[in-house]
Parts: C-alpha cells; structure tokens; sequence
C-alpha cells in the first residue's frame, strides 16, 4: 500500500508543480548559468546507494577543498534562490522522481550520504554505516520528509537524529505518514524548514 500511495501522489506532486520547475529552473540558470539539479549519491533500502535529484541550491563547485560538509544557517554557499528553496524544501521537488522509480518513499528516514562531515562537527567526516540503528534504519526507504526532519532540528547530531527515524520505524502506518506530510506541507508554506 505504502508503495502505491507513494507512486500516485509523487505523479500528482509532479503535475501540480511543474510550473515551478520551469520557474526555478530558469533562475538557477540564470543566477550563475550554471546546472539547473545536483545529483548526489545517497543511502537507500538496505544500504544500497542511489542518485538522489535536487534542484542545485549551492554555488557552484561549494565542496571544493571542503569535502562534503553538511550545510549549516547562514551557509555563504548557499545562492540567493537556494535560501528560498530550502527554507521552502522546494530543492527537494526533482526527488518526486526518486519516489516513481522506488529509491524513495514519502515518508521515511532522511536519504542521507555515506560519509558527511556534519555542521556540529568540522574536523571529522563520519560514516553513516557505523552509527548504531543504521541497519534498522535502512530497512525502509528513505523519505522525502520524516520524523526527523519534522520534530528534530538540524544542529542535533546525527546519532539522535537516527533515534527520530527508529521511532519512525517502529511506529510506522498510513495515518503517521498523512500525518508527517501534512505538517511538512505547511512548514513548506510557512518557509520553517530548518536550512
């Protein structure tokens, strides 16, 4: 069911918001003429690495002698109309064709990279494979929006974050999931994601 529900609403989702992609596309473009989407290669279902899609919020080359450290308030990588995008979590729009082809779901622990160095953190680059409940973690697809990323904040580090995500699984049904979207669809009106 979890499935379906996925597949039917990321094709609503695409036909009501192709007009932004053309919008925010164009800017993007025109900001630094520079691509229009990032691709970026993330955690899946059982470990698996897959290409995630998003629009690119980010100067270009922003990992340049920097390696992938994660993004943090105020980034000065972050490009005039990234700020919006990601306050807003419309950067996150392109994943809706992750979720057709079965990388992603709705709902679920956020998709995360394999080694990250985290805005808490800027000495260490830590991987995600040895963060205790990352096996429990990835026994489901990971999520456009989740528990983590509704009720946890991103200066938390990963470790308690990962506690959100296995509460998630735990807990997880169709009534949670109407739940979870509904309060990420008016964080994304109120522009309350925490960038």
């Amino acid at each position: 069911m979890k499935r379906i529900f996925d597949f039917y609403l990321a094709l609503v989702g695409l036909f009501i918001s192709s007009p932004l992609w053309f919008i925010f596309g164009l800017i993007i473009w025109l900001e630094d003429r520079g691509p229009v989407f990032y691709f970026q290669d993330r955690v899946g279902i059982g470990g698996r690495i897959f290409r995630s899609i998003k629009f690119r919020s980010m100067i270009l080359d922003a990992e340049k002698g920097l390696g992938p450290v994660q993004a943090k308030e105020n980034d000065p990588r972050v490009t005039k109309l990234g700020g919006f995008l990601r306050k807003t979590a419309m950067d996150e729009l392109p994943q809706l064709l992750n979720i057709l082809k079965g990388e992603m779901s709705f709902v679920g622990p956020r998709a995360l990279r394999t080694v990250e160095i985290e805005s808490t953190d800027s000495l260490s680059a830590k991987a995600i494979f040895q963060i205790p409940g990352f096996e429990k973690r990835s026994s489901i697809r990971p999520g456009l929006t989740g528990a983590a990323q509704v009720f946890a904040t991103r200066r938390l580090a990963r470790e308690e974050k990962f506690k959100y995500d296995l509460w998630y699984v735990d807990n997880m049904g169709f009534w949670l999931d109407i739940r979870l979207i509904l309060r990420s669809v008016v964080t994304t009106f109120r522009a309350k994601w925490d960038t």
